[in-house]
């Protein structure tokens, strides 16, 4: 079943809340609904319902990958074309692919952090 853009979107900041230590805001503009940990960023929700998309950090190889794999997956708005993903809502984006690509960017972003900045868990 595919995810709807404002499903799409749901999706992506339900599982980042979920997320420890996940913090956000709209520190650009009042479109875009910003996700880090530790201040490192990890989601973008764009809140504009013309461009229903969520940007997420991707290792590049995977971000290829989805890119050719997926009609309403591209390079990553605003950012580094190769480190980062949009999704938008379309065939075969499913809630599970949505929240595996928000846990996938999280883990991303904290590998990036020294331990000592991690949010603890358990």
């Amino acid at each position: 079943m595919s995810a709807a853009g404002d499903r799409l979107q749901e999706t992506a900041r339900q599982a980042a809340l979920a997320l420890p230590g996940t913090d956000h805001g709209y520190p650009f503009t009042k479109h875009l609904d910003v996700y880090t940990v530790a201040g490192k960023v990890f989601l973008i929700v764009t809140d504009d319902p013309d461009e229903q998309i969520i940007t997420v950090k991707c290792e590049p190889e995977r971000a290829r990958a989805h890119v050719q794999g997926y009609a309403s997956i591209t390079p990553g708005r605003y950012l580094d074309k190769r480190h980062w993903i949009s999704l938008g809502p379309g065939p075969g984006i499913t809630k599970r692919l949505v929240t595996d690509a928000v846990e996938d960017s999280y883990d991303l972003a904290l590998a990036r952090l020294p331990r000592r900045d991690r949010p603890r868990t358990g």
